[in-house]
């Protein structure tokens, strides 16, 4: 069902929060116009503070950047990328942010604001509260601030829900033209934590808004904001760039055998030596070539091990996988190298557990 529109209202008047504040009942009076329906759009600071999610911190330099600093690497899971000063972490509740969503606006200089502990029993409580106490029935979504790793900008997303899907998912369903859809799950509780940013916004103090006449329920609680995260196998941006590079830098110097090939087609880039089938290889090995230098030539023997190093980390952030075969001298391998040239051993390629590029 399309709705006809919808309205977005500003609450005011909540005015500052406080640990232990009944925060239900600062929305409920400020807003004696909520109605069952509505969708109550609650910016996460205001909770946090209300259930004391507050840390001090001391006033001095270079105290209070210290405490920043042990406030955030306790609040961190790991870290994907740093530039500079700037960290975007992952935090325990799975969200991907700045600074692991602590915030130092809008609250006393001697204290920083954490992310709620459980966004979405947040969300659930706040609901539980509205129906029990004052007869409503509505929706709650709890909001943080995100960046966005394609565009410039941030924009509000939901951390926490309660009595609407955070997800809406068309997979499976035909458009206007029988196309069916593959891959449309639209992110509904983050595009109502963006409309509502538009009334409350960031220096104004309105921590709160009622978004009003669109028809979107969950089944009770409803899943919550967390199936918004996504799962690190289907991440495809789980570090930065130079993150991403220096763990394949270090990850290349340590490659070893694999421990088997799978079966399946692989394409190949050239190859810098030889191809042989004068030993036997694993099972399923694709190609299989002779690393070979210039009889007596030491230094030339080192210079081609870590040609083949190289190699075998080209191969491997192709999705192959290779294993070394030590065969110095071997004399079946005579044929397979240019006259004068002594084999050192063959590298056996094959399709590996990584996903190919």
């Amino acid at each position: 069902m399309t709705p006809a529109g919808f309205e977005v209202l500003p609450v005011t008047g909540i005015g500052d929060v406080r640990p232990g504040d009944d925060l239900a009942g600062l929305i409920r009076a400020a807003a004696p116009w909520i109605v069952s329906g509505d969708v109550l759009v609650v910016t996460s600071k205001v909770v946090s503070k209300a259930e004391g999610q507050l840390v001090e911190l001391p006033l001095d330099e270079p105290a209070r950047e210290a405490a920043r600093e042990a406030v955030l690497r306790a609040e961190t899971s790991r870290v994907v990328a740093r530039r500079g000063a700037t960290r975007i972490v992952q935090t325990h509740h799975g969200f991907v942010m700045a600074a692991a969503g602590i915030d130092a606006s809008n609250v006393d200089p001697a204290r920083l604001v954490l992310l709620p502990k459980d966004p979405d029993a947040s969300a659930r409580w706040m609901r539980d509260e509205f129906r029990e106490r004052f007869g409503l029935d509505v929706a709650v979504v709890v909001t943080d601030t995100m960046g966005r790793p394609w565009r410039l900008g941030l924009t509000d997303v939901a951390i926490g829900a309660a009595g609407v899907d955070a997800v809406t998912d068309y997979r499976g369903q035909l458009d206007a033209y029988g196309n069916e859809l593959e891959l449309t799950q639209m992110a509904v509780a983050d595009e109502l934590a963006a409309a509502a940013d538009l009334v409350k916004g960031k220096i104004t103090q309105v921590p709160v808004a009622v978004i009003r006449g669109l028809p979107i329920r969950a089944e009770g609680h409803g899943a919550g904001a967390a199936e918004l995260i996504r799962g690190a196998d289907a991440d495809l941006f789980s570090l930065g760039t130079a993150e991403a590079v220096a763990r394949g830098l270090r990850q290349s110097a340590e490659l070893g055998d694999a421990p088997a090939f799978h079966p399946g087609p692989v394409h190949l880039p050239e190859l810098p030596f030889p191809r042989t089938r004068s030993v036997t290889v694993p099972d399923h090995t694709a190609a299989a070539i002779v690393a070979w230098a210039p009889a007596g030539d030491l230094a030339g023997a080192v210079r081609v091990g870590m040609e083949v190093q190289r190699l075998r980390a080209v191969l491997a952030a192709e999705g192959l996988a290779t294993v070394w075969l030590d065969a110095p001298g071997d004399p079946r391998l005579a044929g397979d190298v240019p006259e004068g040239g002594v084999p050192l051993g063959v590298l056996a390629i094959g399709r590996g557990s990584l996903p190919s590029l």
